[in-house]
């Protein structure tokens, strides 16, 4: 398993070897022990499944917080997706910054993103399916969102807002200058 600081170094990328033969393929998706080799603090209690039909579908910008804030790990099974993370912990020297990764079926290739941040996602092709474990259960009371093109942000999408797919409740989220959040960077943890 190779690991990938990124621009916020708390977000990584995880790339893991692919056994091609005639067959196709073997890669594995996640092992407990190479994550904590790693320093990767990880424990996937639930897993989602997440189908689109269309490009340009968006799904996010979401997060849910504590107690029962969720770090994920983003795996692509079909397609290719425009992923986003953005930095929600007061204090953190990378607040409302987020990072992008392009991921895609073809490549073993995953971005584990910690709690404390908003997650989102593009699809860029057609039929994509995306595969994310999380660390804590769903719970609906504890489920937030930001607007996935908030101009505050500045995130370079690849598509345009005429071209986008999105669901009436994300296309509802408030901007993130109007979100009261409750993460909080504690350096001493790093």
């Amino acid at each position: 398993m190779h690991v990938e600081k990124l621009a916020i170094p708390d977000v990584k990328l995880i790339s893991t070897d692919r056994f091609v033969d005639n067959r196709g393929f073997f890669s594995e998706i996640f092992s407990q022990r190479d994550f904590e080799s790693a320093g990767i603090s990880f424990k996937p209690l639930q897993e989602n499944y997440s189908f689109s039909s269309s490009i340009s579908t968006i799904r996010g910008l979401h997060w849910q917080s504590p107690p029962y804030a969720q770090s994920k790990l983003v795996n692509v099974l079909q397609g290719r997706i425009f992923d986003v993370a953005v930095d929600l912990r007061l204090n953190s020297p990378w607040f409302g910054q987020h990072i992008t990764a392009e991921l895609s079926a073809n490549h073993s290739q995953r971005l584990f993103i910690p709690s404390g941040f908003a997650h989102g996602f593009c699809s860029l092709d057609k039929d994509t399916a995306v595969l994310y474990s999380v660390d804590s259960f769903y719970a609906k009371e504890c489920e937030a969102g930001i607007k996935w093109n908030d101009p505050d942000l500045d995130i370079n999408w690849p598509i345009t807002e005429k071209e986008a797919v999105i669901s009436d409740k994300d296309n509802e989220l408030p901007k993130l200058s109007d979100c009261k959040l409750s993460f909080v960077y504690n350096e001493q943890e790093k």
